[in-house]
């Protein structure tokens, strides 16, 4: 049996998923909540396998329930939202469903769910992406923009954003980078991406390498010769050597 929680600010809603449910033998419903508080301590007991979470709750935003979710647990976002606005869920190749659901579509997300079919592969990001940032912990959804740095750490990847905060990720350096936005995102050496945006500053270490100053990355990173000609338009002058 599927243990399914409800996340709705609308009793109505939460209502129409219960009736969506009952067509589908093997899931039954073991909690509900309207308001972002009350989902966070509902979400906590981790007695469930299932979580159907709306976008916009009373109290916050419903991706910052995210983290809370219990691990193994599987999300589906349910909002109102457009099509245009769902290509967050889209490009991070989470299911989603948009109200008002129909029995197809909601047959749908259950089926991949269980695998029944294969999520594609995701497109690129754009600039004003919010990406998912999977790791052991749990789940997080952080705007592309907040990260600063991303390094290579064998098969997985860590991702450093803007406040020092660093993540540990399942994904590889390779495949960021072909997720990322060129114009924003370029390799400093060979295990490092940077956002340009985030760079402060940089030193020439010699003619040919540099190191720069990332937002919320302790260590200056540095630049390998190969790298340093597509970076310098993006760098201002030379900082005085210490």
């Amino acid at each position: 049996m599927v243990r399914t929680l409800l996340i709705d600010d609308e009793a109505a809603a939460r209502d129409e998923l219960r009736w969506l449910l009952a067509a589908h033998p093997g899931y039954t419903v073991v909690g509900e909540a309207a308001t972002l508080a009350t989902a966070r301590r509902r979400l906590q007991q981790a007695d469930y396998d299932l979580v159907f979470l709306d976008v916009q709750l009373f109290g916050g935003n419903g991706f910052d329930l995210v983290p809370d979710v219990a691990p193994g647990a599987r999300v589906i976002f349910v909002t109102a939202f457009d099509r245009f606005a769902l290509r967050a869920f889209e490009v991070n190749a989470l299911d989603y469903l948009q109200k008002p659901v129909s029995t197809e579509r909601f047959a749908a997300a259950l089926a991949k769910r269980t695998g029944g079919s294969t999520p594609a592969q995701p497109p690129a990001f754009r600039a004003d992406d919010t990406v998912l940032v999977r790791t052991d912990a749990g789940d997080r959804f952080v705007p592309l923009a907040r990260i600063s740095a991303i390094f290579s750490n064998e098969n997985y990847s860590d991702v450093i954003l803007g406040t020092g905060e660093r993540f540990l990720t399942r994904r590889t350096l390779k495949a960021w980078e072909e997720l990322l936005p060129p114009a924003q995102f370029q390799r400093a050496h060979r295990q490092a991406l940077v956002n340009l945006a985030a760079i402060e500053g940089h030193r020439r270490d010699t003619r040919e390498t540099a190191a720069l100053r990332v937002t919320g990355v302790k260590e200056h990173v540095p630049v390998s010769r190969n790298q340093l000609a597509g970076l310098r338009p993006h760098l201002g002058p030379a900082e005085p050597a210490a």
